[in-house]
Order: structure tokens, then C-alpha cells, then sequence
């Protein structure tokens, strides 16, 4: 298989490129995959990860994403040991905007889910991972740079719908949580009430 990479970076590029988005620091995933058949890319689907949880601003998610991760450094590893992951997007505490794997392309994110009538969001998704802990609150910063994200992807791709992990995989993950702030997001991107879970 060929080796994946990413656009140069450079004045010239357009804003997307390839599924790459040029706002974004770029360190290529291998979890990820062609999506099936012409599956529109309409969702955008919200997490929340630290790694160990609670700690910030270390490396380890992206270390994690690129199959990086030391599993013997911290005993909260062990539980994740071998696994193979990734988000399209990673934004920190400080709002620095990083990309894994092109939008063009299926990352692996989502795990088992449903949303809107559709099983596997993966095929149809884009995810965008904030660091913090679920439940817990985010920064002024990452509020910012997701907004601009979310705004640039649903002006490049169909986006229909933009829910969290707990929306897609009711029962099974809790991320953002109660402490992500939708009216916020909502109100920032001036978007109708259809694009977002009822609950919120």
C-alpha cells in the first residue's frame, strides 16, 4: 500500500486540498481507509479525549493517533493497549488545530454507531476530537478554531448534521458531555436547529 501523506504546506494552497485542510497541522494517521461507494460526507461528529484523562498538552494523543503511544508509560494505558485510532482533527487546550487523515477519507473514530437512520458513521462522518476530559468544560480558544472548522467543512462538503460521540453511540460513550456548550456552537456558526441533536 502506498505511504499516505499529506499536501506542503505553502502561501499558494487552497484552503482544501486533497481533503486537507490548510488551517491544520498535518501528521498523517494510518487508521483510516477509503470510504464506500459515493457516501456523502454529511456529518460532523464532536469527541472529547486526554490522555492519561485529565492530562493535557503531552503528545500523547498524537502519539496515539499514529500508533505512536509508549503503552508502559502510564498504567491507564494498559487499557487501551493495541488499539488503533484516529480522528480527522485534533484541537487543543490552547486551540492549535491539527489534522490525522484527509476528509476525503474514512477515519477510524466513530467505533460502533448509528445516527439520522444510518449505521457506521465512520463511512459518512468527519471527527473532530477537543481535548478535555468528557463532561468537564473547554476553552475560549477551542470554541474558536472548532467554529472555524465546522464553518470551512460545511462549506466544502454537505454537511447535514453535527451531533457528539454520546449522540452517535448512545450508551456506550458520553463525549463531549455536559460541560460542551451546543448553544454556543450553534450560535457562533449561525445555524437552524435541524443540524443539531433534539436534546441540545
Amino acid at each position: 500500500m502506498p505511504q499516505k501523506t499529506a499536501p506542503e504546506a505553502g502561501p499558494a494552497r487552497a484552503l482544501w486540498e486533497k481533503g486537507w485542510y490548510r488551517h491544520a497541522r498535518a501528521l498523517v494517521s494510518p487508521n483510516s481507509g477509503p470510504r464506500p461507494g459515493k457516501t456523502p460526507i454529511d456529518l460532523i461528529v464532536i469527541h472529547s479525549i486526554s490522555l492519561p484523562p485529565g492530562q493535557f498538552g503531552n503528545g500523547n494523543v498524537q502519539r496515539l493517533f499514529t500508533n505512536q503511544l509508549d503503552w508502559d508509560e502510564h498504567p491507564y494505558f494498559q487499557g487501551i493497549r493495541g488499539l488503533q485510532v484516529s480522528s480527522h482533527f485534533f484541537i487543543s487546550r490552547s486551540g492549535e488545530l491539527w489534522q490525522f487523515v484527509s476528509c476525503d477519507e474514512r477515519a477510524w473514530h466513530a467505533g460502533q454507531s448509528s445516527y439520522r437512520g444510518r449505521a457506521n458513521c465512520n463511512d459518512d462522518s468527519v471527527g473532530i476530537e477537543l481535548e478535555g476530559l468528557e463532561g468537564d468544560t473547554f476553552e475560549a480558544a477551542q470554541y474558536e478554531t472548532l467554529t472555524g472548522l465546522c464553518a470551512a467543512l460545511m462549506g466544502h462538503y454537505p454537511v447535514a448534521h453535527i451531533a457528539g460521540h454520546e449522540h452517535i453511540a448512545a450508551g456506550r460513550k458520553q463525549d463531549p458531555g455536559p460541560g460542551f456548550d451546543w448553544p454556543l456552537l450553534q450560535r457562533t456558526l449561525a445555524a437552524p436547529d435541524k443540524y443539531f441533536p433534539a436534546a441540545n
